[in-house]
Order: structure tokens, then C-alpha cells, then sequence
């Protein structure tokens, strides 16, 4: 599940699939997200919506808690699916919030339940994990947790910065650059 930002601002966009699965669940998988092998029995496989979803990511700042988890799971499928799609990293830049949640606030539990709560983010509407949802805590959670920075108003109008944030069911560093004109 992605969530869009274009200049720290959500614009509706998302990308959201639930997808079939090769392999059986981890006993606690269903009870963390609520997903039955049924449920998913007739859904498409990554390789079927990789095109969509690199289209949906490319070029953009793509922001992921815990990102080396997530990351690893990613770019397998790529490589299975082929070497000509390479991997995450050579689409798009990759921000760890739960790197930089290490960094603010060392020493204390950083997951995405624990920066909801310490960043004021409600996510008492959360009863199970899934990807959208949680793609749009985050979304919430890493604009708490990195806020100044949209406030000086430097982004171009014509080349707007742009995230996806995103959180993939199978989961549980340097701020964003602004680059000013000569103008």
C-alpha cells in the first residue's frame, strides 16, 4: 500500500493490492492482518501488478519504516521476476522512518503504534494491519516527525518534491533534500 505526498501534502493518490500469495502464511500472519490464503486465493501475483507499481513509484522519495525489511522482500520478487527491472533503489530514493525515529528519539520503542502515539498521529481506528492503512499513518507519523521542513516554502512550483510512503503487509538517516534555484 502507497499513500502520495506532493510537497508534504497527501493528494489522494494511492496504490493499494492485495496480491496472491506462493507460499503459506506464518501461523500469526492472519491474526496480525485479518488476510486469509481464501481471501487472496484469486488475487493477482506481484509479477502480474509489478508494471503499475513501479510506474507508481518511480522517481519519487519512497518512504518506508523499517525500509531493509520491506526492501529485501521487494527486490526478490524483482529478481525473480527479471534482471532487466533491477531493484527498488534504482527507481527511486528510499527514506527509513524508522531510522530517522532512531535518531530523534534514541533509546525508545520506534514502531509505528509507539511514533502514533509519541507524534499525537490517531490510530486508534487501526484494529488490524494492512498496507493502505498503515501507508497512511506513516504518511501522518513521518510528516510529525519531520515538521519544519515544508514550512519555508522553497519547493518550485513546476518540479514539486514528491513522496510515497508505503507499508507492505509482510512488515512490522539523512533528512529530504531542498534544492533552491538560482532564481
Amino acid at each position: 500500500g502507497c499513500v502520495e505526498l506532493v510537497e508534504r501534502r497527501p493528494t489522494g493518490r494511492t496504490f493499494q493490492r492485495y496480491l496472491k500469495p506462493d507460499c503459506m502464511f506464518e501461523p500469526g500472519a492472519q491474526e496480525v492482518t485479518g488476510l486469509t490464503l481464501e481471501f487472496l486465493a484469486d488475487k493477482p501475483a506481484f509479477e502480474d501488478v509489478v508494471e503499475e507499481f513501479l510506474a507508481f513509484i518511480d522517481g519519487a522519495e519512497l518512504v518506508i519504516h523499517n525500509a531493509a525489511f520491506d526492501l529485501g522482500f521487494l527486490d526478490y520478487e524483482l529478481s525473480r521476476i527479471g534482471a532487466h527491472l533491477g531493484c527498488v533503489r534504482d527507481r527511486c530514493n528510499v527514506e527509513d522512518s524508522l531510522a530517522l525515529a532512531r535518531q530523534r528519539f534514541p533509546g525508545q520503542r520506534n514502531s509505528l503504534d509507539a511514533l502514533c502515539r509519541r507524534l499525537g498521529v490517531d490510530n486508534s481506528h487501526r484494529q488490524l494491519h494492512g498496507a493502505l492503512l498503515d501507508a497512511q499513518l506513516l504518511a501522518e507519523a513521518y510528516l510529525a516527525l519531520t515538521s519544519g521542513q515544508g514550512e519555508i516554502g522553497f519547493a518550485a512550483a513546476e518540479d514539486p518534491a514528491r513522496a510515497v510512503v508505503a507499508e507492505f503487509a509482510a512488515s512490522g538517516g539523512p533528512r529530504p533534500r531542498i534544492t533552491a534555484t538560482v532564481e
